[in-house]
């Protein structure tokens, strides 16, 4: 039977399946949060600058809801900074703050290596990780640009099957909250310098061998282990920065330099 005044409404049979507006919806949002970060960490926008409303809207090509949306999450992940009168302004990120995010991605990915091996792993996770790094072993002693972007892609999806393998969707919102910052990640904020600097790609031979141990101490139980090495082998990041430090031409073509509050000469 038909209620006055309902015609029009339509009820989906499954509430948890999204009607083609809402799909749509959340695809404008993605996109404007995708290009939104992709401007700020290529130094389109600088620290402390207020993100207005209306010229984002015309550049992006979106409405307002999306935008907003897009803009409300990026403060969440720490990239823009909330203004007590409504709006937004890009985030400066000085050393410690780059130290600690790199700190607690190590936690993080320490506790996924460990529930690991709690948890079982199973051997086909351990063979990707291990066909991964087989894959990356080619790559760490060219210096050219092609195989540092296969690196990376490679890397990535080593720590992401690492993080899947602790069956832990807590920790994986944690974490993305974490790599999402300047420096932070795992490895795509650094292909530039270690294709250009002898000193960062020996840092990719170290983290070679560390993805080597890492997969022999979850294969052989050992959580402690496994833990500690995923630890000490975020902070490779840290030396990784520390060295572009020592080469500003370098650092400056870096995705997210423009956000890094760096030490002034004789600082």
């Amino acid at each position: 039977m038909q209620h006055p005044g309902r015609e029009n409404i339509c009820i989906d049979a499954d509430p948890r399946r999204p009607t083609m507006a809402t799909a749509t919806h959340r695809t404008r949002i993605t996109r404007a949060l995708l290009r939104l970060r992709e401007l700020i960490l290529s130094g389109e926008f600088e620290a402390g600058e207020r993100m207005s409303e209306l010229p984002l809207v015309e550049r992006l090509g979106v409405s307002r809801t999306p935008l907003r949306l897009a803009l409300a999450e990026l403060e969440h992940e720490g990239l823009l900074r909330g203004l007590a009168g409504g709006g937004y302004v890009v985030r400066e990120f000085t050393m410690d703050d780059i130290r600690d995010a790199i700190g607690l991605r190590g936690v993080l990915e320490g506790t996924a290596a460990r529930f690991a091996v709690e948890r079982r792993a199973a051997r086909r996770d351990l063979k990707t990780l291990r066909t991964l790094n087989d894959s990356i072993e080619e790559l760490v002693h060219r210096a050219d640009y092609e195989s540092f972007e296969r690196y990376v892609d490679l890397n990535e999806r080593f720590h992401a099957r690492l993080l899947r393998m602790a069956r832990s969707p807590m920790l994986e919102r944690a974490l993305a909250s974490i790599v999402s910052l300047p420096f932070a990640g795992p490895s795509a904020a650094f292909v530039i310098s270690e294709a250009e600097l002898p000193e960062s790609r020996e840092i990719l031979v170290i983290a070679h061998r560390h993805h080597s141990n890492l997969i022999e101490s979850i294969e052989r139980g050992e959580g402690a282990r496994a833990e500690s090495l995923a630890r000490e082998h975020a902070q490779l990041a840290l030396t990784n920065l520390e060295i572009a430090l020592r080469h500003r031409e370098v650092l400056e073509r870096m995705p997210g330099a423009s956000l890094l509050a760096l030490p002034q000469a004789g600082e």
